[in-house]
């Protein structure tokens, strides 16, 4: 990618924070008009989400308690790249540890970064098709528990309007279902 012509040059960079899941740091940064100033940073590895329709053209949600929230929220199923792990691979153990399901095929549909204004991580959604149950699916994180739910799109459209979906990626799943008309 080109470098833009507001491109503010990194003069100096300090960990602020190493953590399991993600990285803080502060850079000190030249800009466009010669000021400096902070930018505070939080690195993170990545992520995938998965849309994923039942024959019955149900979409598939879980339902889980997020901390930095405090309260419980519908998603798509999702999850952190690991190191080193392709992100089709990172979408198929997700979805297999999440809700106990395999997709014969997982086609890439966009990449997006899910806050650049303070945070590097880059999101790629999946579409699952030919999903199936797994007989023995590989657990779910020892840290994780989740339910999982089946809607219709009306029924996750109406969540969206009415306010119960309230994550990004979910409401973008959503969003990608009505204009592709991908079940109706």
């Amino acid at each position: 990618m080109a470098q833009h012509h507001y491109y503010e040059k990194t003069i100096a960079t300090e960990k602020i924070f190493d953590g399991r899941v993600i990285k803080v740091l502060v850079d000190q940064v030249e800009l466009p008009n010669g000021a400096v100033h902070t930018r505070e940073i939080v690195k993170h590895p990545g992520a995938v989400g998965i849309i994923a329709i039942t024959e019955e053209g149900k979409l598939i949600l879980v339902d889980q308690f997020r901390k930095p929230c405090e309260c419980g929220l519908l998603e798509i199923p999702a999850g952190k790249l690991e190191k080193n792990e392709p992100p089709i691979l990172t979408a198929g153990r997700e979805l297999e540890e999440e809700t106990g399901l395999r997709a014969e095929n997982l086609e890439l549909i966009y990449t997006f970064y899910t806050a650049p204004g303070f945070c590097d991580e880059l999101f790629y959604m999946y579409l699952a098709k030919g999903i199936s149950k797994v007989e023995n699916p590989a657990s779910a994180d020892e840290d994780e528990f989740v339910d999982v739910i089946e809607v219709t799109i009306e029924e996750a459209e109406q969540l969206v309007v009415e306010g119960k979906i309230r994550d990004a990626k979910t409401i973008m799943a959503v969003q990608y279902m009505q204009l592709t008309k991908q079940v109706k």
